[in-house]
């Protein structure tokens, strides 16, 4: 038997194939929409993919499960409870998985979704591990806030926490203490709070460590989980749909894509995303361009800057790229809201200018400072007293919040969330100076007032 872990950093995904080394047979958790990991797997192992099971109908990525199903024949298990359009298998309560002498064992494990499962694996008559997708995390729990809108949205997430508590501790905390926990998430998720870097843990080890499962009521479980919720992003509801529909083949759908010589093959009104580096999109870009760079984070960044009824020219570096981005916004099913590619001519176009750092250092109250930072990073401290508080992830909806009577420059902790922040106010407003401070604001460690 062997279980092989498999890592997208770009939205800290983990996804698992469980080999059963006689039968040379593969079941596969929360596949990634990129499926050529898994069959490069199973043909190294010589083995068949026979099963897929998701977790969970799953917010943040695409899954490739129906492409896994349409190619392998392999049959598709899922909770009973998850609304799935696709051929499946519906999983309840102790609903039992065989794979050689492996034993999957399905526990319903309401909290994050109503349809979130947990599932036991059996070997040689022993608990050996459990695979937890979004309901428990290394250090965490899954949000319970990530299903249900409008009037329906404060029930639904209070209702959900409240199941949680229960799976916690009615359910997860009774496990055996050494059964090693694979949660399909790890730091840097925006499915949790607060998860620990390492990618498995144990019940134990959970049980001693996580605030989850520590004593305290139901009311305070309930309180504590759903306080200092990061973001949602736009494109999540999104993907739930699509996942519990299917996703059409990632290379077929890829290949629609067109690519196109210039930003004239588009509708005038198009938007428009530039993923090139910040210093090419500042020396030249095209009008009305939204720079999200190619990054560790560009798949998250798209799809809380454009919403998934849009459509959008995608601007890139060269042929390499074109492909990085584009597998990247198939993620989270975006490659088919992608109108065309184009390359855009170095250094032509509108071009922004750099910060007078020195006078804005000095005299930051003559300038308009917009922090697009997270609300909870805010309430841990402005860099600048004065400034205006806009997340990136709102931007779009909220900027004419801000004040024009003064330069513009943006912030944020790091610069890349600024440098799309800048370029996102420079596309919407006229007659006034947009700046983007960049890297530089490390240098500004305390609260910044005119002397």
């Amino acid at each position: 038997m062997k279980i092989k872990q498999f890592e997208d950093p770009g939205l800290a995904h983990y996804s698992y194939a469980i080999l059963s080394e006689g039968a040379k047979e593969i079941i596969l958790i929360d596949p990634a929409r990129d499926a050529r990991p898994y069959y490069a797997f199973a043909e190294a192992h010589q083995a068949t993919i026979v099963a897929v099971v998701e977790t969970h109908s799953h917010a943040d990525f695409v899954s490739a499960h129906t492409e896994i199903q349409r190619v392998t024949g392999a049959k598709v298990f899922v909770s009973r409870r998850m609304k799935a359009s696709f051929p499946h298998y519906p999983l309840e309560e102790g609903s039992l998985l065989t794979l050689g002498n492996i034993t999957l064992r399905a526990l319903e494990t309401p909290g994050h979704s109503l349809d979130s499962i947990s599932v036991v694996l059996r070997h040689k008559e022993k608990d050996l591990a459990i695979f937890t997708g979004d309901t428990l995390f290394v250090g965490d729990v899954g949000r319970p806030d990530l299903r249900g809108s409008g009037e329906d949205a404060a029930r639904t997430r209070e209702e959900l926490a409240r199941q949680m508590y229960h799976t916690i501790h009615a359910k997860l905390k009774t496990l055996a203490e050494d059964l090693v926990v694979y949660p399909a998430h790890g730091a840097g998720t925006l499915c949790g709070k607060s998860l620990s870097t390492d990618s498995s843990s144990t019940i134990g080890r959970e049980i001693r460590e996580n605030y989850a499962f520590q004593p305290r009521s139901e009311e305070a479980f309930t309180q504590l989980l759903l306080e200092n919720r990061p973001f949602v992003p736009k494109y999540f509801p999104f993907d739930v749909a699509l996942n519990r529909q299917g996703a059409p083949s990632l290379e077929e759908s890829l290949s629609k894509v067109k690519s196109i010589t210039s930003i004239d093959g588009l509708p005038n009104g198009t938007l428009l995303i530039d993923t090139r580096p910040e210093k090419q999109f500042k020396k030249g870009h095209h009008p009305g361009a939204i720079n999200i760079q190619d990054g560790a984070k560009f798949e998250t960044w798209l799809g809380s800057i454009v919403a998934p009824e849009e459509t959008f020219g995608l601007i890139v570096e060269n042929q390499e790229s074109r492909e990085v981005v584009l597998l990247k916004a198939a993620k989270i099913g975006y490659e088919t809201k992608v109108a065309a590619t184009f390359l855009h001519p170095e250094g032509s176009g509108q071009s922004t200018g750099p910060l007078p750092l020195a006078d804005f250092a000095a005299h930051p109250r003559a300038y308009t400072i917009l922090d697009v930072r997270e609300e909870h990073e805010v309430a841990n401290g402005k860099i600048f007293e004065n400034s205006v508080s806009i997340p990136l992830s709102r931007l779009r909806e909220r900027v004419g919040e801000i004040p024009l009577d003064k330069p513009i420059v943006v912030h944020c902790a790091g610069g890349y969330r600024s440098a799309a922040g800048s370029s996102l106010v420079q596309s919407q407003v006229k007659g006034v100076a947009v700046f983007d401070l960049g890297e530089a604001v490390k240098e500004f460690g305390v609260l910044q007032t005119d002397q």
